[in-house]
């Protein structure tokens, strides 16, 4: 099964970009997965157990910066309209 995430994430620290890089630089790293940035949020395209399986990890390494925030949607489709695909 396919799946479609948007994700946003709040530091709640007043150097917020930087743990933002990185951590959309992790999610850019592994090539199973499509990354898609702006600036509001992230959109994450691809198998759902490969998506949640890079989320679970990335998400539990941003929390070693005390009061992280994520707000995320999930739903169980690719919404991905590239024109790469």
């Amino acid at each position: 099964m396919n799946t479609s995430v948007e994700i946003s994430y709040y530091p709640l620290n007043q150097e917020y970009v930087p743990p933002i890089r990185e951590f959309i630089d992790r999610l850019n790293q592994d090539k199973r997965l499509v990354v898609k940035t702006n600036g509001m949020s992230s959109q994450i395209f691809g198998k759902y157990d490969d998506v949640m399986e890079v989320l679970c990890k990335e998400i539990k390494d941003s929390f070693s910066n005390p009061h992280s925030v994520f707000v995320m949607k999930v739903i169980n489709a690719d919404l991905d309209v590239s024109e790469s695909k």
